[in-house]
Parts: structure tokens; sequence; C-alpha cells
């Protein structure tokens, strides 16, 4: 795997099997950093022409209200607007609240160009990336 963003909120990696590994790390974010993360994420996902990332939440500290409404409003919307389907296997946080955070992140993207599954853990992840065209 080659090492394509990295910042306080994660690394960004380019798999071999033609997906984006997004990794969070553990402890808060500033919303400026946040947005260059995935805004690196759209920009990887882009060069290769690919629609599956497996986001590793496991570490992630809880989104804030500020980044679930962006991710609603600009990142998912922007997918949306530009027709990009994206498929996201997640693994799921290890802290309570950032379940709970996701699982609001997630019920926005509902009517978003992603479609997701959550995980427990990688290999299950991976095998079903490895299911999607």
């Amino acid at each position: 795997m080659r090492l394509y963003f990295e910042n306080p909120v994660g690394r960004l990696l380019e798999h071999p099997d033609g997906y984006a590994l997004v990794q969070y790390a553990a402890g808060p974010r500033d919303f400026p950093t946040f947005q260059a993360f995935l805004t690196h994420t759209s920009q990887l996902l882009r060069r290769h022409s690919w629609h599956k990332m497996l986001a590793d939440q496991r570490q992630m500290s809880p989104f804030t209200d500020e980044e679930r409404n962006w991710i609603r409003e600009y990142w998912l919307a922007s997918s949306e607007t530009d027709g990009y389907e994206l498929f996201g296997a997640i693994i799921i946080p290890a802290d309570v609240f950032a379940r709970l955070s996701l699982n609001l992140v997630m019920t926005d993207s509902q009517q978003s160009a992603l479609t997701y599954r959550l995980f427990d853990a990688e290999p299950e992840a991976v095998e079903w990336l490895q299911q999607l065209p």
C-alpha cells in the first residue's frame, strides 16, 4: 500500500486492490484539517476512478455537528451531483459516542451516492469490497 496523504485526522492509503484505505486517528480534530482529509479522500478516489473505500474508524472520536453537516451538505452532496457512486465499507468505532455519531452520518447519507455497510473487523469489510464491481 502506498501512503497518499496524512494529517492529524488520519492516513489515506492507495490499496493495490483498487480502493482507498481511510484510517482515522484517535483524538480531537479541528474542522479545517477534517475538511482537508475528506477532500483528499475524494481526490484520491477520483484520481484513480475508484468507487470503493474502506474507512477504518476504530480509533476515531465522535463526529461533531459541524463535521456531520459538512459531510452531508458538501462531501456526499458533491458526489451525488456529479453522479459519482461510492461504496464504503466502514469498520465501526470502538467508542460508543463515535458509534452514535457515525449512525447519524449514515442516516444523513441514505439519500446520497454512498452505499455502505458497517463491519466489526477488517477481513469482512475487505471481503465485501472485493465482491463489488
